[in-house]
């Protein structure tokens, strides 16, 4: 890629060093002390349930009941906003919550309860192996079962559950988790960026207008003239609801201030209150009120839904012209810039998330998860768009080091050299950020869904590993996760499972077995054959889930920010935003792709074994097959990752299956469904559900991850260093997963430190990106720091690992995942 040079700049030097990997009783990150006085309080605090939401939510409806589903929905948002206790914390200098105290979860009913009362009265939320929360008192416990008990029969689970058929449920997390669809079964969706640069332009007032205007002007011939009646008028509620709601912290703050003795924080709770007042339904004038304006709308989507992945969308880009005014006029300088950044970015790690056990054991993680916050990349007419903000958001991220935001840079061939080094500073540190994407084939994905190229030159990431395209595109992206180790198991044993209780059930096609196939390519039509049932048994119980979405949980606060729900006057649950995509994604695609390569090269190609013996060795979980066991995870078995045609054309074969049996299916919001190839962490949890497979594989070990290659207890299979891995990589087009695909690599400390370290990570990034393969991120971090960390957690509580898409404080994850991360081949340049 060429090298091209930038005059943006942070407050430090480009190439400035921020530390090597993690460091035990390390100082202070921050030269800020309120920033890391804010950082030390965080992680000292419980993690908690808090029952207000619950209480206020239910409030509103029981006194609601007759009142059409959308008029609830905002009655009850109102409730909440004008009656959940505010808190404003020592040193904050930018307030709101997601109506719960920092770090404590709120719970939403209107999704589901069931979970929640039993693992009350069963498996204690206090008791879990990780991800524990905890309920103050007995009281509260009590409380949160009668309240949930109002809401069985009436939420969206009960809903998808009273419709899904038996074929559906057989596969699903309710029966053989060969694909999963409890995120959205079970919570709100997410996973989308809204119109942030709209909302710094016009503020509440402005959306406010237009949705009065809309609704002003709505026809009674119009047959749907009911539905937008109310659409507009709960937008209307929730909007001046939000208004209030600001307002409440401009007083809270004055209030506080009346009180306060020191004179610097006096001064600083009058300049948070006037922030509040300013941005109370007008648009922001500062940078500091952006922010201010900024995390209150944010938190506001998060109160109305609890969907993953509310992300941030080009920040750099929309938050950059009150940064440059301000320093243009003298009202700020780039060291307070920075320092309100940090205090922002910690405050982003305030919200978490209860989740059902189900969904835990799928992907550990107690915060709301996938915030992504996207820099740099290019613009609409394809020019580099680098400036200071986007370096200064590097800075923040390396000073405070907290699971979010989850940064992630946009790069291209002109990606200037200064972000490029900073961006590689920021990931020798070790704690995962940023991620980085390649404009390239995804701008080519964006267009595969319909999107002009101005549009898709404007994408921003959701979540772990999603492109989307901000204010116009609600992608229900991460909408399932597909095991297709599993499905692989049903290629090989005539549509039925290896062992356990639906052990010779039929539950998909029989389309022959190992014992039965003549010739290699009907292995490859059975295993096309398998994934066109499963996908379509996935993707029919994905459209009941969403239309449940529609019918009892719209959401017109949220749909205010997404412009084309004005012109068709739907809400986004009911196609109203421009792209309307579900993106489910695969998972164990290596795993899949070394069982076929030793299945060709061992049965068809060197006819050493018979497919009957491969079989029974999986059978048998490789008990009394240890020769074989010992050759499939040998480099004399031809494995993916090593930039071997053998293997990877097989990988590209399951690729571009997966792909092919999803991509362009219509869905239930007037969209198309879209693949995406990553398993974020549950590849470790979708292993404890998978028997033995013929990569060699034991029972219970976790499937491959992402688009990583296989390592096994018997051994990685990559075995030719990390030049070979990308190369592998490359050889599928990513664009056919528009809905992302994810590269894991790790390296060791010791493979990027000095200059010289860095240069090499900063050549194979440019080398990556060269080959168009569309995401990559880095741990780096050795096995041995994470087995100190095993030993001692109490030495190492604040040390974040890059887990997939995202990144977690080590000593919280559960010890498998824990394994898992370890077991992932170290590279060396």
């Amino acid at each position: 890629m060429s090298t091209q040079h930038t005059t943006a700049s942070g407050t430090l030097p480009f190439d400035h060093t921020y530390g090597l990997g993690y460091q035990v009783n390390h100082e202070d990150w921050s030269p800020y002390p309120r920033v890391n006085r804010l950082r030390q309080t965080f992680l000292d605090r419980p993690y908690d349930i808090d029952v207000e939401r619950l209480r206020l939510v239910t409030e509103a409806y029981q006194a609601h009941e007759d009142k059409p589903q959308k008029m609830k929905v905002a009655y009850a948002f109102e409730n909440i906003l004008q009656k959940t206790t505010l808190y404003i914390y020592p040193d904050d200098l930018i307030c709101g919550e997601i109506a719960a105290p920092a770090k404590a979860s709120p719970i939403y009913p209107e999704f589901s309860v069931n979970w929640i009362i039993d693992e009350i009265l069963h498996s204690p939320f206090e008791e879990r192996a990780n991800d524990q929360f905890y309920i103050r008192n007995d009281e509260e416990r009590g409380e949160i079962v009668e309240l949930c008990r109002y809401w069985q029969g009436k939420t969206i689970e009960d809903s998808v559950n009273g419709k899904l058929e038996y074929d559906q449920i057989k596969g699903s997390q309710m029966g053989e988790k060969i694909f999963q669809t409890n995120l959205y079964h079970y919570a709100g969706a997410g996973h989308l960026v809204i119109d942030y640069k709209k909302l710094m332009i016009v503020g509440f007032n402005g959306l406010l207008e237009q949705a009065r205007g809309c609704l002003a002007e709505l026809s009674k011939r119009d047959p749907d003239y009911d539905e937008k009646r109310d659409f507009f008028r709960a937008m209307i509620i929730m909007h001046e609801a939000a208004i209030t709601y600001t307002k409440r912290y401009g007083k809270l703050a004055a209030d506080m201030a009346k009180e306060e003795t020191d004179a610097d924080r006096k001064a600083e709770l009058e300049l948070i209150s006037s922030n509040c007042y300013a941005v109370a339904g007008p648009a922001p004038t500062t940078f500091f009120e952006a922010l201010q304006l900024f995390n209150i709308a944010t938190f506001l989507i998060q109160i109305e839904s609890n969907g993953h992945s509310i992300s941030y969308g080009r920040m750099d880009q929309w938050l950059y012209p009150f940064l440059k005014a301000d320093l243009e006029a003298g009202r700020i300088t780039k060291e307070f810039a920075l320092e309100l950044l940090e205090v922002e970015y910690v405050k982003m790690n305030n919200a978490t998330k209860l989740k059902d056990k189900g969904t835990v054991a799928v992907r550990n993680g107690r915060g709301f998860g996938g915030e992504s916050l996207t820099i740099g990349g290019i613009d609409t007419e394809g020019n580099d768009v680098t400036n200071d903000l986007t370096m200064l958001m590097l800075e923040a991220s390396a000073h405070t080091r907290m699971m979010n935001p989850w940064v992630c840079v946009r790069m291209h061939e002109n990606t200037p050299y200064e972000l490029k080094v900073k961006a590689v500073e920021c990931i020798r540190c070790g704690y995962g950020h940023p991620k980085l994407f390649n404009d390239i084939p995804t701008i080519k994905g964006m267009l595969s869904k319909g999107m002009t190229l101005e549009e898709a030159r404007d994408y921003a990431v959701v979540g772990c590993v999603e492109p989307s395209l901000p204010a116009k595109e609600y992608g229900w992206h991460d909408a399932a996760y597909v095991n297709t180790a599993k499905m692989m198991e049903m290629v090989l044993n005539g549509g039925r499972i290896l062992d356990g209780p639906k052990a010779g059930e039929q539950l998909g096609p029989d389309t022959g077995s190992l014992d039965t196939y003549k010739t290699f390519d009907e292995v490859l039509t059975s295993v096309d054959a398998q994934f066109a049932y499963w996908t379509g048994q996935m993707i029919s119980s994905l459209n009941i889930i969403d239309r449940a979405h529609r019918q009892l949980k719209p959401l017109p606060y949220l749909s205010a920010f997404f412009g084309n729900c004005f012109k068709t006057g739907k809400d986004v649950t009911e196609g109203g935003a421009k792209y309307n995509g579900t993106g489910p994604q695969a998972a164990g695609m290596a795993t899949c792709a070394d069982s076929l390569a030793s299945i060709k090269q061992l049965v068809f190609d060197e006819q050493k074994y018979t497919g009957s013996e491969l079989l029974q060795a999986i059978k048998d979980n490789w008990v009394g097959h240890e020769k074989l066991y010992a050759l499939v995870n040998s480099s004399k078995v031809h494995h993916y990752g090593n930039d071997d045609d053998y293997a990877d054309d097989l990988f590209k074969y399951m690729f571009e299956c997966y792909c092919r049996n999803v991509k362009n299916v219509p869905n239930a919001r007037g969209g198309k469904f879209s693949p995406g190839v990553y398993s974020v962490n549950a590849n470790v949890a979708m292993g404890l559900n998978t028997n033995a497979s013929i990569d060699g594989r034991k029972k219970y070990e976790p499937i491959s991850d992402n688009m990583g290659p296989v390592h096994t207890d018997g051994g990685s299979h990559d075995t030719n260093g990390p030049t070979a891995v990308v190369n592998s990589v490359a050889k599928v087009d990513h664009s056919l997963a528009s809905n992302g695909t994810l590269l894991n690599l790790r390296f060791p400390e010791e493979a990027v430190s000095g200059v010289e370290g860095r240069d090499n990570l900063v050549s194979f990034i440019d080398e990556y990106m060269a080959k168009k393969s569309m995401h990559v991120q880095f741990n780096v971090m050795s096995s041995k720091t994470m087995r100190a960390a095993q030993k001692k957690p109490e030495d190492y509580k604040d040390m974040l690992v890059r887990v997939a898409g995202y990144s977690a404080y080590f000593v919280e994850l559960g010890k498998p995942l824990q394994k898992d991360l370890i077991q992932r081949t170290e590279l060396h340049f």
